[in-house]
């Protein structure tokens, strides 16, 4: 989804006051103790998103990053948003000729609606570009590992994004061509010793 995590404020505070079981009743059998928001939900954020702000329950969405920790756990009181689409990973394989590989993010949000054309224009380019050049008996993941993630974004038509970065100043895929970098790749040193001091 991409819209804000809906919020029941009263199943919040029936959580909180011990009326639902968390995890919905996964856990149950054991006495793990009176449901604690701030250290089972708040407090294992990986984003550090969610507060408490007067017994309501507060989340900064443009920080979430969706893994839906808090929603596992209070089933009852959180929701996704009504955006919903999915994510296009392309790549992943079990171990044959070069190992096993995680999937990549290829499309971070794609509606996903009938005739879902937005999707089948994505498969179409990576079928094209890999019946061009694939090899025999190469996987998709093993033909990105061996062009490259950026040659697969130019055959899909896709725009590189933050979400295709690992994390920031580390960038595994995008390598800029010279006309896309302002100035090209030669620079006068002379102007650049002027913003640049040694």
């Amino acid at each position: 989804w991409k819209d804000d995590i809906k919020i029941d404020q009263e199943a919040v505070a029936g959580y909180i006051g011990g009326e639902f079981a968390p995890n919905g009743g996964a856990h149950s059998g054991r006495d793990w103790g009176k449901f604690d928001i701030q250290k089972e939900v708040i407090g294992l954020c990986p984003t550090e998103c969610m507060w408490m702000d007067g017994g309501k329950l507060k989340i900064d969405n443009r920080e979430c990053t969706r893994c839906m920790h808090c929603i596992n756990v209070m089933p009852r009181a959180l929701h996704i948003g009504d955006d919903r689409g999915c994510s296009m990973l392309v790549g992943a394989k079990a171990p044959i000729l070069d190992g096993a590989q995680m999937g990549s993010l290829l499309v971070p949000f794609i509606k996903v609606e009938e005739p879902y054309d937005e999707i089948k224009e994505v498969i179409e380019g990576i079928w094209d570009w890999w019946m061009e050049e694939g090899k025999n008996r190469e996987r998709l993941g093993e033909l990105i590992k061996r062009q490259g993630f950026q040659k697969l974004l130019e055959a899909t038509n896709i725009k590189a994004v933050a979400q295709h970065v690992q994390e920031p100043r580390h960038n595994p895929y995008i390598f800029w061509k010279e006309d896309e970098v302002e100035g090209g790749w030669t620079r006068d040193v002379d102007a650049f010793r002027k913003d640049h001091q040694r």
